[in-house]
């Protein structure tokens, strides 16, 4: 196993594959670097080096109690970035892990980043303010609070087999698969750095940082996400980000690397290519 120790004392698991121009992944709430080994498998057979960790608390890294927020994210992206000596690297964020891009970007810059990605991302802010009108009510991210506590494997069974990839629409063909390997992710996880999880995805509030993009920025959504809705979410970030791009998949869920992940691997091979 590749172990990185920050500064704090926190061990981060991480994957380094292939070799070229750097790729990095920020994954998703609560899973771990596993969740993009299709992007990685098929980047690094194209000649990238492809990077993933997984976050404290999540997969294979340590569990500590505290810092479970987006700025301890975002610094122990910086430190291992610093670590593997990462330069000109694109970094794509998916869901809970594009706040942890954008938070990189605004607490250290883009001095080591080219290029950047949101994919199915919580940025600018998923809670419902008096700012931020087209959020989500708090009793949503309470619901999940209480269902966690009440039965965490139960809960990580629901999500993947409901809306996370969309198999709860009408005609819908789940793949138990994919359900049994999003719970297994899940349950790798540390308990208490999940749930605290919840709070840094649903109320950090990224609209500062995304205006401190200053490269190239993909955006690609899902018009159908149940879990966080584009025009919250990708369509607000892409009038914030200059000269974002975005890439909206008609009728695609939450989870579209997997559900949709050979149009979203040509759409970053094409991204990174251009």
């Amino acid at each position: 196993m590749s172990l990185f120790t920050t500064q704090a004392g926190v061990e981060l698991y991480y994957k380094d594959w292939g070799s070229g121009p750097a790729v990095v992944f920020c994954h998703g709430w609560p899973l771990n670097s596993d969740s993009w080994e299709s992007q990685m498998l098929f980047l690094a057979g194209h000649g990238y080096r492809c990077i993933a960790h997984d976050r404290r608390g999540h997969g294979r890294s340590s569990q500590p109690w505290d810092g479970n927020d987006m700025d301890h994210y975002a610094d122990d992206l910086a430190e291992l970035l610093e670590h593997l000596d990462v330069r000109d690297a694109t970094l794509f964020g998916f869901s809970t892990g594009g706040g942890e891009v954008a938070r990189y970007i605004g607490r250290h810059g883009t001095a080591r980043v080219k290029k950047a990605g949101l994919i199915s991302a919580v940025p600018p802010l998923m809670l419902k303010t008096e700012r931020n009108p087209g959020g989500l009510p708090r009793d949503v991210f309470d619901g999940l609070r209480e269902a966690q506590r009440a039965n965490r494997s139960q809960f990580y069974q629901d999500v993947p087999s409901g809306p996370f990839y969309g198999f709860n629409r009408p005609g819908a063909v789940p793949s138990q698969g994919l359900i049994d390997a999003w719970w297994m992710q899940g349950m790798m996880g540390g308990h208490k750095n999940t749930y605290d999880s919840i709070k840094a995805f649903s109320e950090t509030d990224f609209t500062e940082d995304l205006k401190k993009f200053d490269v190239p920025t993909l955006i690609i959504h899902g018009d159908d996400d149940q879990v966080v809705p584009i025009d919250a979410a990708g369509r607000a970030s892409a009038k914030l980000i200059p000269h974002a791009r975005l890439i909206e998949y008609p009728g695609a869920p939450h989870g579209l690397t997997d559900t949709h992940k050979d149009r979203v691997n040509a759409d970053l091979l094409a991204f990174l290519q251009s």
